[in-house]
């Protein structure tokens, strides 16, 4: 834990193959990560523009382009989760994620099948799997966490998508004791907002902060075993804030920040240690007040960046395997 008493982990959002080799291992040795999470446009970077991946590829031309990808995205992951190991097994986190086939998002059978197909290929128990929070996400959650696999909730906007992975989780914590989190994106609602506030006079890089507050105080009210919430999209876009901006405003009890190497550089050097969660819900609310006086739908908002964000990672996986054929 980078703050241990309040059992606040900072996660590295980065895989790729020479970082694993030295800087991963850098800052685990000087306790400032204990974790990391991959998602398909990390991979698509990494994959595509790192020189590192070219030898590997150069022995799987008798593959399918997904076959090609699972094998150099699970290379990595092996490589990363056997790094975090020792953190693993001395109880302070440990792991690495790894998201299953974002086309699959609406099929949950399917989703299981592959998230148990990928953690079992992997083999390591210091591996979460990520699932998009769909409707058939969720089904998929319960039903792997319940086989003892962790899972990683993702693209999580809204309170309903947080409130029903938690329900997930809570009904297969009954079955098995397995470390679950629930991934809130943060940035992203304020970029798609604040120009519009600017205009208006309201404050910006606010509303991301609040709904992710809002979220954080629901699950956390729920008590579920060996669940946290998990801060994604934490990165800085621009110079209007700080670039640990997204880590200080919501460094939380019993929670996690998984940021780009370059936040959490940011953090470690200048950051605030206060703890800022959890917010009032009266003042969450009113701030969203002034977002829907300036013209603002919260609610449309929030699914826009449900589907832009599923949008994204298909795109991002369609160009890994369209590269790869």
């Amino acid at each position: 834990m980078y703050i241990a008493e309040e059992r606040f982990a900072l996660w590295a959002d980065f895989i790729e193959r020479t970082f694993l080799e030295k800087e991963f291992k850098e800052l685990i040795a000087k306790g400032i990560i204990n974790g990391a999470t991959s998602n398909p446009a990390i991979f698509k970077n990494a994959i595509l523009t790192s020189p590192a991946y070219k030898e590997q590829l150069s022995t799987l031309s008798h593959l399918s382009p997904k076959e090609k990808y699972e094998a150099v995205a699970m290379y990595d992951i092996q490589c990363a989760a056997d790094i975090l190991r020792a953190l693993y097994d001395a109880g302070d986190d440990g792991y690495v994620s790894i998201e299953v086939d974002p086309y699959l998002c609406d099929d949950a059978e399917a989703t299981i099948a592959e998230g148990i197909r990928l953690h079992q290929s992997i083999n390591r128990s210091n591996v979460m799997i990520k699932v998009p929070a769909t409707s058939a996400g969720y089904v998929a959650m319960e039903a792997l966490a319940s086989a003892g696999i962790p899972v990683n909730a993702t693209l999580i906007f809204s309170v309903d998508q947080a409130l029903s992975c938690a329900e997930a989780f809570n009904r297969a914590s009954q079955k098995s004791s397995v470390d679950t989190v629930i991934s809130v994106f943060v940035s992203r609602v304020d970029r798609a907002i604040d120009e519009t506030l600017r205009d208006s006079g309201v404050q910006t890089g606010k509303m991301g902060i609040l709904n992710a507050a809002d979220i954080y105080n629901r699950v956390e009210a729920l008590n579920i075993s060996k669940c946290r919430v998990l801060f994604a999209s934490t990165g800085v876009k621009g110079d209007e804030f700080r670039a640990s901006y997204y880590i200080d405003e919501l460094l939380a009890p019993n929670s996690v920040n998984t940021a780009p190497i370059g936040t959490i550089d940011a953090y470690v050097s200048g950051g605030d240690r206060s703890i800022k969660l959890p917010i009032d819900s009266k003042v969450i609310e009113k701030h969203r007040q002034k977002v829907t006086n300036a013209g603002i739908r919260m609610e449309s908002i929030i699914q826009q960046q449900i589907e832009e964000g599923l949008d994204a990672f298909k795109v991002a996986f369609s160009e890994i395997l369209k590269a790869l054929e």
